[in-house]
């Protein structure tokens, strides 16, 4: 079968060089040095394409059955829009800030099925929850996920292996959770706790939007929230910025030029957030669940693969993502319209195959029950 991934970059590149091995993939950007990278040291097919153009994409995605989005979120919502008006089938990463349930009803009316957010947050943490919300109804969910150099340096002690200007995002979208059966909203950064993990140490934790479709799919589990993990310290230098004005959108003058600051900001940090190809990084998430009668703690601790050079970030992103796409490819998943990752989960055997997949890529899931007094290990 044919699948076509839209963004050469780490993560859609991961996913481009992991279908490739078991079906027949092309990898397109407008970045041509991206896709000469793949087409040399993977030989995987390329197209040089704007997907802007809607003519241009809609002639770029003919021939496939099955069309993965790994583009910035930015671009992410019309893109996905216009997949679903040409009738193909998608898997979506690319974290738009929109509601991808409101295109429910296109996809439905195309007859096309389509998984979002299905990297690892959101994504592996939603399949979590879906699958042990159909067992007994949750009542709290809470997800702490972070990725993260293994070597700390100055001065922002982080790296990003997605767009900074998708990462900025993190620290202006309000940050919507759900406390005792209502939405809060507070602002983005905010509630800093320290969150001792092991093997890793103290990390710091702060509110972001990343409830996405579980606020509006799972409106029964009265207490749900998700924060991120950075080095301690890292929320203060990011308020600054953001309180100074390095992150806002509207243009200014300076000396005759119109300029976004949060352009400028970007281009500047992308310097400082590269990931080099010697760098190693590590993936640490923490997924807490908890129903009448059991609280069930799953963690996460996966690390850069060095033989294959590839981050821990884009490894669990991209392979949560692969795994879905055969879902689809074979078969498994046939529900049409918008899927988030929650539905994944609610299908007993689509779950298990997702947990099978990414043990396979050895990106493994430990899990605690607590029952009574008692603790249970898997």
């Amino acid at each position: 079968m044919k699948v076509l991934v839209l963004g050469a970059g780490l993560i859609g590149k991961a996913i481009a060089v992991d279908l490739n091995t078991r079906y027949d993939v092309t990898s397109a950007d407008i970045q041509l040095n991206a896709l000469e990278q793949l087409s040399k040291t993977h030989k995987i097919k390329t197209k040089q394409a704007d997907f802007n153009d809607k003519k241009v994409l809609k002639n770029l995605i003919q021939p496939f059955d099955l069309v993965v989005s790994a583009v910035p979120g930015f671009m992410g919502f019309s893109l996905l829009q216009q997949i679903i008006e040409n009738k193909k089938n998608c898997v979506d990463i690319s974290f738009f800030p929109e509601n991808a349930l409101e295109l429910d009803t296109l996809a439905k009316k195309n007859n096309v099925i389509v998984i979002v957010d299905c990297g690892v947050a959101p994504g592996l943490c939603n399949i979590l929850a879906g699958y042990h919300h159909s067992i007994s109804k949750l009542n709290k969910y809470e997800c702490l996920v972070g990725g993260l150099p293994m070597v700390r340096e100055w001065p922002y002690e982080y790296k990003a292996v997605f767009s900074p200007i998708d990462v900025i995002e993190e620290y202006t979208r309000p940050a919507r959770y759900i406390e005792n059966g209502k939405q809060i909203v507070r602002e983005a950064l905010s509630d800093p706790e320290f969150i001792y993990f092991k093997d890793i140490g103290t990390l710091e934790s702060f509110n972001t939007d990343g409830l996405r479709t579980l606020a509006d799919t799972m409106p029964e589990v009265l207490n749900m929230k998700e924060k991120t993990l950075r080095f301690p310290g890292h929320i203060e230098l990011m308020r600054v910025l953001r309180e100074t004005g390095f992150f806002d959108k509207n243009k200014i003058n300076i000396n005759g030029q119109n300029i976004s600051p949060i352009e400028l900001t970007s281009k500047l940090l992308f310097l400082k957030w590269k990931m080099n190809e010697d760098e190693e990084d590590f993936t640490v998430m923490r997924v807490m669940l908890e129903n009448e009668v059991e609280h069930i703690i799953y963690t996460l601790l996966d690390r850069k693969d060095n033989k294959n050079n590839i981050s821990s970030m884009a490894r669990t992103t991209a392979f949560t993502c692969t795994g879905a796409a055969e879902l689809i490819l074979k078969g498994l998943y046939n529900w049409k319209g918008i899927s988030p990752p929650e539905y994944i989960g609610k299908d007993h055997e689509c779950f298990e195959y997702i947990i099978q997949h990414l043990t396979k890529k050895n990106i493994i899931l430990t899990k605690e029950i607590k029952q009574l007094k008692e603790y249970t290990t898997n």
